[in-house]
């Protein structure tokens, strides 16, 4: 070992090195190892914070179940690559696309003529009695005659060097987004490597996917229409259903988001149903239609399987596909290979021994201590087994459960993973190595089965693992493919767009999407207002530890116990209960009313529309989440709660920042806005309406005054009227300006009328639905102002002011209604004709 940043390398000859070998290093590694011994500890360093730095900016996440982190586990990526030469990526590529080929005519077979069951080739227990069988699909041949679009392959190299294949994902294979990613980061972290080694481009394999989608769909001469089809956030791989989303420019959809009609899909959107060509499906077989498959499905399309019976849709990979995804399976691929291809399978499986045959199970119980048992079937809540690692007592108990069942059980040879090297990261310019598998993408394309140069590596998270698993601490690696001639310059993100492609909006806005943007707004204004009211109510509470309780700390208090942040005993309470209730209001989300709980449904609605939203609307709300947690720790620090609502007040209004100056003025946006104007309507008007009652109640002109100069403060109104009027706030002209003035952000009449503005360049909307709106807003405008004139009368201004509230309920009870009709018409397509339906 020449290379000084081999000094300590742990070479272990017992197993295949991927880096080294007993001749040294690798040839097709030498050029990037050379590169590693001439970067510094620190710029290695530094190449790994940017790897980091990008997941964390690019929210690239992996969620585990039961994980504490949830749904914010960050993506695991070493910064060092997988290096494959071409010459051995070809025999690879060569032998898992005949492998693709072989499972699709499985498939055909199996729910087609079972000819592989007549000739007893396959065992009728392994088809049968897998829940993967679909009886349903039985004689059904899917659109374009194709079952698996899209399969990838778990790949192990054994300690000669060869590849065997250890699994098969026919069903919904995951990973292709991360392996885009991972190529994403580490390029730019080895950029000019990354083009001197001549790695082969991916984007390629994804635009061969779309090219199949589009032929084979059924469109009927229509624009094809093909959506990708989630189970939702909670799924660990959701960032990726996201991401490819994205990628391929396909809308991403929730069960609940399509509907069928006559046997055709629709996607519902804001503008109406869109009929839907083909399903790119992220969701398991049996929950894919509750009413032929699992009947408990929440997350299924109805009636899909009716729609693909009648060939109305394309779904990949097709209904049923899961069947092949069996522990078993392998160790009949040879012969049905050569029945149904006519050729040798050219990548063998790892040795597999199936129980349900005596002289497997003999064998399997002889070599117990050398072998892995698995459960035949995925879903068995059994997990793999080594036979060498159970005590003398458990072996026993298995050996019992095999012979009691013995189809139930899959006996493998025990695969002693090859060795990648891996950064150990630090300033110390070292080297470690992790067991590693490979897992292998393939598509349908125009021109046949394609696999992706390249693929998703993972490798174990600590030493002497068996398993590798992402949810076990595992960590994943780019897989640069060397090429041997031109390297494409194709990317998918810089397709060539003709002029008769160009379009302005796609008009595919799914409902579901559009109304978790118009919450994102409502709930971000909500959040606003409940983060002002209690910095304020604080502030104040801070100042009468010293002196008498003001009127604007009154008239606060009064506020928070309208908007349920408190109870009306604060009014009554010492100042220290007065802390805490406020305290749990904003940090508690048991606070239904409060910020946190606010602030909860804030995310959510973000992370369901995480695909129209930028990476900032996303950084900015992780982050106050993190500092709402970090708050939640300094109990009764008055200073440091009130640090956390300013930043908290900043991110709101960097929020209102990012749609008015980052987001595209389409449907969603228009939808996102009125949210905001309709909830701020709303907080207004119910705000005004109980100064209004609560006001004549403080008595001294003093408290009445301090009073208008906080609710000024709470609308964010003080510098406007300051710059009016430049003199103490008063009742009159500070009502005024909150609720006639047109120019002001924080007024009624401003919200009024960005909303009717908005709602009229809507399409299918019209004025009739504006007109309990304006009818209430007119009504406060012919309110005569003068009968608040401080030489009036008291008990006159008390009347009026009554009146004012009144009209101020009309309009924020206009404005609610208003709202459930944008929901009726645009998220849940309810006509006028079903709203007696919801009245009876």
């Amino acid at each position: 070992m020449t290379s000084s940043i081999l000094n300590h390398y742990p070479y272990r000859p017992d197993c295949y090195d991927e880096l080294f070998g007993d001749e040294g290093v690798r040839p097709h590694w030498q050029e990037f190892l050379d590169h590693i011994e001439e970067s510094s500890g620190e710029t290695l360093k530094s190449r790994a914070a940017q790897l980091a730095r990008g997941i964390q900016q690019n929210g690239v996440t992996y969620n585990v179940y039961a994980d504490p982190r949830g749904t914010d586990r960050p993506w695991s990526l070493d910064l060092l690559p997988l290096i494959l030469p071409a010459q051995e990526w070809r025999q690879i590529s060569a032998a898992v696309a005949q492998r693709a080929r072989l499972l699709d005519t499985l498939l055909a077979d199996l729910y087609g003529d079972q000819s592989t069951l007549a000739e007893g080739l396959l065992p009728p227990e392994l088809v049968f009695g897998h829940k993967g069988f679909l009886w349903p699909c039985q004689g059904m041949r899917p659109v374009g005659g194709h079952y698996l679009h899209f399969y990838a392959a778990d790949l192990a190299r054994s300690p000669d060097g060869r590849w065997w294949v250890i699994a098969d994902r026919t069903q919904s294979p995951s990973g292709a987004g991360y392996a885009l990613e991972n190529r994403m980061l580490v390029s730019r972290a080895f950029p000019d490597l990354y083009r001197d080694l001549q790695v082969e481009s991916l984007g390629r394999f994804f635009r061969g996917l779309q090219r199949t989608l589009a032929k084979e769909a059924p469109t009927d001469g229509e624009p094809p229409l093909t959506v990708l089809l989630t189970p939702g956030p909670f799924n660990e791989t959701y960032f990726e259903h996201v991401y490819l989303a994205r990628y391929l420019g396909y809308p991403l959809v929730e069960g609940q988001d399509l509907t069928v009609r006559d046997n055709t899909v629709y996607l519902k959107t804001v503008s109406g149903l869109k009929r839907v060509h083909a399903i790119l499906r992220r969701l398991d077989d049996d929950f894919c239609d509750p009413v032929e498959l699992r009947a408990d499905s929440a997350l299924g399309i109805p009636g899909l399987l009716g729609a693909v019976r009648a060939g109305r849709v394309l779904v990949a990979n097709a209904l049923g596909s899961g069947l092949l995804e069996s522990a078993a399976l392998p160790g009949f691929l040879p012969g049905i290979c050569q029945h149904l291809l006519g050729e040798e399978l050219a990548m063998p499986s790892v040795a597999t021994w199936w129980c349900g045959e005596t002289p497997a199970r003999a064998e399997v119980l002889e070599r117990f201590e050398d072998l892995v048992i698995k459960p035949t079937f995925p879903g068995s809540g059994e997990g793999a087994v080594f036979g060498d690692q159970l005590s003398e007592a458990q072996r026993d108990a298995l050996m019992a459960r095999i012979e009691a069942n013995p189809s139930a059980y899959v006996a493998q040879e025990l695969v002693k993973l090859s060795r990648a090297p891996a950064w150990a990261g630090g300033q110390r310019r070292k080297l470690v190595t992790r067991a590693m598998g490979l897992r292998v993408y393939v598509c349908l394309t125009p021109e046949g089965y394609t696999v992706l140069p390249g693929g998703l590596a993972r490798v174990a998270g600590v030493e002497n693992t068996r398993i590798l698993t992402m949810q076990k601490g595992g960590s994943s690696k780019d897989t640069w493919v060397l090429s041997d001639g031109p390297v494409s310059a194709f990317s998918q993100l810089h397709q060539t767009v003709r002029a008769k492609d160009l379009i302005s909006e796609t008009g595919t806005l799914s409902s579901r999407l559009a109304e978790n943007l118009f919450w994102f707004g409502r709930y971000g204004e909500r959040c606003d207002a409940v983060a002002r009211l209690a910095r304020l109510a604080l502030s104040r509470l801070s100042e009468s530890r010293k002196v008498e309780r003001s009127g604007a700390l009154v008239m606060m208090l009064e506020l928070a116990i309208g908007m349920g942040l408190v109870d009306a005993e604060v009014l009554k309470a010492p100042i220290a209960k007065a802390e805490l209730d406020l305290f749990r209001a904003v940090l508690d989300r048991r606070s239904p009313n409060g910020l946190a709980s606010n602030l909860q449904r804030l995310t959510w609605c973000a992370n369901q529309a995480r695909e129209h939203l930028s990476l900032d609307n996303w950084h900015a709300l992780k982050r106050l989440t993190a500092e709402l947690e970090d708050c939640r720790s300094k109990v009764s620090d008055v200073p440091a709660l009130l640090e956390f609502l300013d930043e908290a007040l900043t991110t709101f209004v960097s929020l209102s920042g990012f749609a008015m100056d980052n987001m595209t003025r389409d449907t969603g946006w228009r939808l996102h806005i009125l949210g905001r104007r309709i909830e701020r309507l709303d907080s207004l008007g119910t705000t005004l309406a109980r100064f209004l009652r609560r006001h004549a109640d403080l008595h001294l002109p003093l408290q009445q005054e301090l009073a208008v100069e906080a609710l000024l403060e709470l609308c964010d109104s003080i510098i406007t009227y300051r710059t009016r009027y430049r003199a103490q706030p008063e009742l009159l002209p500070a009502l005024h300006l909150l609720v006639t003035d047109e120019a002001n952000p924080h007024a009624m009449a401003f919200q009024v009328r960005l909303v009717s503005s908005y709602l009229h360049s809507m399409q299918g909307w019209g004025g009739l639905e504006l007109e309990e709106l304006n009818v209430a807003f007119a009504r406060l405008q012919d309110f005569d102002w003068a009968c608040l004139e401080a030489t009036r009368p008291a008990s006159e201004r008390i009347e009026a002011s009554l009146h004012l509230a009144e009209a101020l309920d009309r309009l924020v009870h206009a404005g609610r209604q208003l709202s459930d009709r944008l929901a009726m018409r645009y998220f849940t397509h309810v006509g006028y004709a079903g709203q007696a339906t919801f009245a009876a």
